[in-house]
């Protein structure tokens, strides 16, 4: 899962066409790539690159239609104030708290990545522990608005890429012999079983953990507007987009081809995996320890996102004022104070599954990203020109989500999530539908009383 942008990086500024590509790649690139992939790969095997590949036409598609929406109608509520004009409030109050728990379920898949991560070198210590501190240094670095934190982001986007660079470097040094004296005999399949360990299904299974790897593509949708030309837009996404699929494919292909399929699960990076050669014992290591700098950004980020979108619910009406409200003018408490007990909930999920905690929560997460998306698709039908390779492209990137999403029903490991995700979303249905009919009350109240009065 990738960065999320916060409001304050969203200056004036305005961006060329590839710039916002360079953007796109070094925010979207996080845990659900450096740790995510290998939950995928233990699912589909090396038929996880087809996955990758038709998630990144989904998320196309879906950046396209909010980059136009965001040219035509600028928004500061973006993709929930696009819902609200298409559907009608119902919508905008169910886009922006499907976005809210998704982002509350991104920040547990986050520090539960953390969590394995640290083990690496702490094996003997609890993963909550872990998770426990990690969350709370993300809570203070938002309560505080650490001013320097920005940039501190575009480092750390940094070290991130060259961390992707180091790797595809060794990695072909590696298969070449050029290290370690041929220690690794490349692992290419050949077969249909090869290919496709548990046959289709587990292509399917694993097609949610390929599109969470591009999870934070809305924000980039909503930085479009900072274009020097807007329409350019849909060309900075296609950049981004082929950018990201090559770095996926051949860092993925890579550790598909240096690793044996069994030795690939949801505790250890691929990619440290990979490198794990008695000739650079130094790497791996090197490697963890920039997996920990670049997921705690992405973690950190992200709360800064849901921060955000907390204060405009509760701005907006959608969730209790008290939420809006700053401590001393200027720090979040309230909205924080409700954001820790979600992370409380993912620490404790540590504390009592800490075999399963990931592969749950890295699943409800992606769902729940990917409804978000749906939203977008079907706000863009009503509120964009309507054309037939629009339609087209919208229609075939509902039919990729909705493949995702029943995909995630048919592994043990993910259908958990599902249940998570489904359960989420029936709980703000409910609090939509109850939220609405009070206001159709007080609106029909209202008038009464004013018509008395006249």
């Amino acid at each position: 899962m990738g960065n999320k942008p916060s409001a304050r990086m969203q200056n004036d500024q305005k961006l060329k066409w590839w710039q916002l590509s360079l953007l796109g790649v070094a925010g979207t690139i996080g845990t659900g790539y450096f740790l995510g992939s290998g939950l995928a790969i233990s699912i589909g095997g090396p038929s996880v690159l087809i996955a990758y590949f038709f998630a990144a036409v989904g998320t196309y598609v879906v950046f396209d239609a909010l980059s136009r929406m965001t040219a035509d109608h600028p928004e500061q509520g973006s993709f929930r104030s696009y819902a609200q004009k298409a559907f009608g409030s119902w919508a905008g109050f169910g886009s922006g708290w499907v976005y809210w728990f998704s982002e509350l379920l991104i920040n547990g898949s986050q520090l539960t990545a953390l969590s394995i991560f640290s083990r690496f070198w702490f094996p003997e210590v609890p993963m909550w522990i872990f998770a426990a501190g990690f969350g709370i240094l993300g809570l203070v670095i938002v309560f505080f608005g650490n001013k320097g934190f920005d940039r501190v982001e575009n480092v750390l986007a940094i070290i991130k890429m060259a961390a992707i660079v180091m790797f595809l470097v060794l990695a072909i040094a590696l298969l070449a012999g050029w290290i370690g004296g041929g220690k690794y005999n490349p692992r290419f399949p050949s077969h249909y079983k090869d290919l496709f360990p548990i046959g289709g299904i587990g292509l399917w299974s694993s097609f949610i953990f390929a599109f969470y790897a591009y999870g934070g593509i809305e924000v980039l949708g909503i930085m479009s507007n900072r274009l020097q030309q807007p329409k350019e837009a849909p060309k900075a996404g296609k950049v981004m987009l082929i950018m990201l699929v090559a770095v996926y494919m051949l860092s993925i292909g890579l550790a598909v081809a240096m690793v044996p399929l069994s030795a690939f699960n949801p505790k250890e990076s691929p990619f440290v995996l990979a490198l794990s050669s008695d000739h650079l014992a130094f790497v791996p290591h090197l490697f963890n320890g920039v997996l920990i700098i670049a997921g705690f950004s992405t973690m950190t980020a992200s709360l800064y996102a849901e921060t955000s979108m907390m204060i405009t619910l509760a701005q907006e009406g959608d969730a209790p004022t008290l939420f809006s409200r700053k401590w001393k003018g200027k720090y979040p408490l309230f909205a924080l104070s409700l954001i820790s007990v979600g992370l409380i909930a993912a620490i404790v999920m540590s504390l009592l599954l800490p075999g399963k905690v990931y592969e749950y929560i890295t699943t409800a997460a992606g769902l729940m990203l990917l409804y978000n998306w749906c939203f977008i698709l079907l706000s863009s039908g009503k509120l964009l020109k309507s054309s037939r390779s629009s339609n087209i492209k919208r229609w075939i990137g509902l039919l990729l989500i909705v493949m995702a999403v029943v995909g995630s029903f048919f592994h043990k490991l993910s259908r958990p999530g599902l249940y998570i995700s489904l359960l989420l979303v029936l709980l703000i249905a409910i609090c939509d539908f109850i939220v609405q009919r009070v206001r159709r009350k007080h609106t029909r109240s209202s008038h009464y009383v004013k018509k008395a009065k006249s």
